[in-house]
């Protein structure tokens, strides 16, 4: 918990692709300070710290950390570095907002849990998605029991995308998705399957089909692939009573609900009739989800409460991927 009054002073390590969106965001909040800009890359601290003038700027994270007044790091560091760095941070004493994933296994995400644990810090992963007002929105019509029973929720990540030498479309794409599907559910899989082909670049996966299977009887399938003609980024709950989904390609109708099912025919025992009513999009905030997310990490520092993606979350997310991983290096 920060000081009453007293701005929250973060510094953001990593400053290629996505690192400089954290940080323009963070200067943007009010009662955040971005004290401190970190990158090994000479072209990166030059570019980024004429876009931030009022920061210092570092070539290794030692130097930000050394810093007394400093209350939080943010890492969008490459993925192999997080675990270690978070607990460097963490050991340093401060609090600490890392990209998803936490880490590449489980092991090393729940050191970094443990090591926030010790230091009675904050742990945030940057799980984007369950931020998105959408899905916050979709959340809540699972819970209200708006859609009727969960039957199963299946997800389109694909595009024509970046090839990738360091990683599949598994561990590129699968994070956002699974994150949200563990987010809907509220359980972890017990069954965890994938299939994947390397078209493109021998080794790695340039297409995944993922099924996950939970304790409640709920299942998910997820579509990853950086090859295809489509761009998707859309998400689809089918309930008993309802259907909801969260299309983030949408500009305007980001959420639709559709009144469809199948309805149990009272005139004929054990016949069922299909339902097919009207669909409605209700309004979602117009909120960037990188800001909300900032915000909500900002403000737990200050109120010390638990992130909503905390670093058990981001532990859940990287055993399933870890397991699907192991379900494609089978095959």
């Amino acid at each position: 918990m920060s000081e009453v009054g007293k701005p929250i002073r973060v510094g953001v390590a990593g400053l290629g692709y996505w690192g400089p969106n954290l940080a323009r965001n963070l200067a943007a909040i009010e009662g955040c300070e971005l004290a401190w800009l970190c990158d090994a890359s000479a072209q990166a601290r030059e570019r980024q710290g004429a876009a931030f003038p009022g920061a210092r700027i570092a070539d290794d994270l030692d130097e930000m950390l050394a810093d007394a007044e400093l209350d939080a790091v943010v890492l969008a560091t490459p993925v192999p570095t997080h675990a270690d760095l978070a607990i460097r941070a963490l050991q340093a004493g401060k609090h600490c907002f890392v990209e998803k994933p936490l880490a590449l296994t489980a092991a090393d995400a729940q050191r970094a849990c443990e090591a926030a644990e010790r230091s009675g810090k904050i742990l945030m992963v940057g799980h984007l998605l369950e931020y998105h007002p959408a899905v916050a929105r979709l959340k809540r019509l699972v819970e209200d029991g708006e859609l009727g029973s969960l039957y199963y929720v299946y997800g389109n990540r694909v595009n024509l995308g970046k090839l990738r030498a360091e990683e599949n479309a598994l561990w590129s794409l699968g994070a956002h998705d699974v994150s949200v599907v563990l987010h809907l559910i509220g359980e972890e899989p017990v069954e965890c399957h994938a299939h994947g082909e390397s078209y493109v670049r021998q080794g790695v996966q340039d297409v995944v089909f993922c099924y996950l299977r939970f304790p409640s009887g709920q299942v998910a399938h997820l579509h990853l692939s950086w090859l295809d003609p489509h761009k998707e980024r859309r998400i689809t709950v089918v309930g008993s009573k309802r259907m909801a989904t969260f299309d983030d390609m949408q500009i305007e109708r980001k959420l639709t609900v559709y009144d469809k099912g199948f309805d149990e025919d009272v005139s004929s025992y054990g016949e069922y009739i299909t339902r097919a009513g009207e669909s409605f999009s209700p309004r979602i905030p117009n909120a960037e989800p990188l800001r909300l997310e900032c915000e909500h990490f900002v403000e737990c520092v200050r109120t010390g409460a638990t992130p909503r993606s905390d670093g058990r979350s981001g532990v859940r997310v990287v055993r399933v991927l870890e397991a699907l991983q192991g379900s494609l290096g089978e095959r």
